[in-house]
């Protein structure tokens, strides 16, 4: 209820301000810098659910982490933005400065700050971040959530100054260029929050705060160098960003093959229940089979009861690996356990 309570209101702010830049910049502008901010989404979009195909996220815990990052990050990251600068301007700097400082300083602070809170929120349910993976694409759904209406307001400044071909030009920069940065910056800090709930090591709560500051790092590097308006600084910056997206990728492979792997020292286990043989095993051991069997099981009408087998029998080892990292009760483990099994067994009909 929580979460459904928190996308309403988050939405309801996005279309709130949505609605303040449409009276504000007129229905021409607004709905070129509207449909120039919405073209890329579907395939960032995309790209980032591709990342969490072998254990989809709940639909709800997505939308609110888009939403949030779109209507709650963005309304208080422009609000504590303009207050910082406000004091910066009764401490004598002057307009240009205050400008600089708020784009190279105050939003990089504020603005992560704000989009990673969305995984705060999400931290109740504990057991759906249980991987780096999903620290990664809570934060990614916040970034392109913040990035959408955040670009709707440059496209229609750059069209208030400069016409249609200025809102155009700012799209190859930030839609086409650098569509990903929002969510690279965030998901560093999604990676630090994932870090810290799935392993026990003693540093793991300093995760957070070295991925915030990377964020930060990254954000401030990227404004920094775009008020410089030299392509070499702008240049450098990119590169930077692009190793770190390099990087959160590699994670997420790794993961993902580790996860995978797993089944195959976890699932034999389950074979005397009748719902494992050791033709699932290898099954689900491997993408390419996981791939092919999916797809002989559409050929014959069974399609949707192998992604339901599949995700079940992944849930199951990823209850493994949250008991063996982190420890679990063992009347809670159980429980968990045997969802698992029911829901496998209701879909093996092979």
């Amino acid at each position: 209820m929580a979460l459904l309570i928190g996308l309403v209101v988050s939405s309801a702010l996005a279309l709130i301000v949505l609605a303040l830049m449409l009276l504000s910049g007129g229905p021409a502008g607004f709905a070129l810098s509207a449909l120039l901010a919405v073209a890329p989404l579907p395939v960032l979009l995309a790209a980032v659910l591709s990342l969490d195909r072998l254990e989809p996220e709940p639909k709800l815990h997505l939308g609110f982490a888009f939403a949030w990052g779109a209507g709650v990050a963005i309304v208080l990251g422009v609000a504590l933005t303009m207050a910082g600068q406000a004091l910066f301007t009764r401490a004598g700097l002057g307009a240009a400065v205050v400008d600089d400082v708020g784009k190279v300083l105050l939003a990089p602070v504020i603005e992560e700050a704000l989009k990673a809170s969305a995984l705060l929120l999400l931290l109740r349910r504990r057991q759906e971040i249980d991987g780096l993976t999903d620290g990664i694409v809570y934060a990614s759904m916040a970034g392109l959530g913040f990035a959408a209406v955040e670009n709707v307001g440059y496209y229609l400044l750059a069209y208030d100054t400069d016409g249609a071909g200025g809102a155009v030009q700012l799209f190859v920069m930030r839609g086409l260029i650098d569509p990903l940065g929002h969510p690279i910056y965030t998901s560093l800090i999604g990676l630090g929050v994932a870090y810290a709930l799935t392993r026990r090591t003693p540093a793991r709560l300093a995760a957070i705060l070295l991925g915030y500051l990377g964020a930060v790092f990254l954000h401030g590097l990227w404004n920094g160098a775009a008020t410089t308006g030299s392509l070499a600084w702008l240049g450098a910056a990119y590169l930077v960003i692009m190793a770190a997206l390099v990087l959160l990728i590699v994670v997420t492979v790794v993961e993902r093959r580790q996860l995978v792997a797993k089944m195959g020292v976890y699932l034999p286990g389950y074979e005397q229940t009748g719902l494992v043989t050791p033709a699932d095993v290898r099954m689900l051991s491997t993408l390419p089979a996981r791939k092919a069997a999916r797809k002989w099981a559409r050929g014959v009408g069974l399609g949707r009861a192998m992604s339901d087998y599949q995700h079940a029998a992944t849930e199951l080892t990823m209850l493994h690996l949250r008991a063996e990292r982190q420890g679990m009760d063992p009347a809670r483990f159980a429980a968990e356990r045997d969802t698992y099994l029911a829901a496998m067994s209701h879909a093996r009909r092979w």
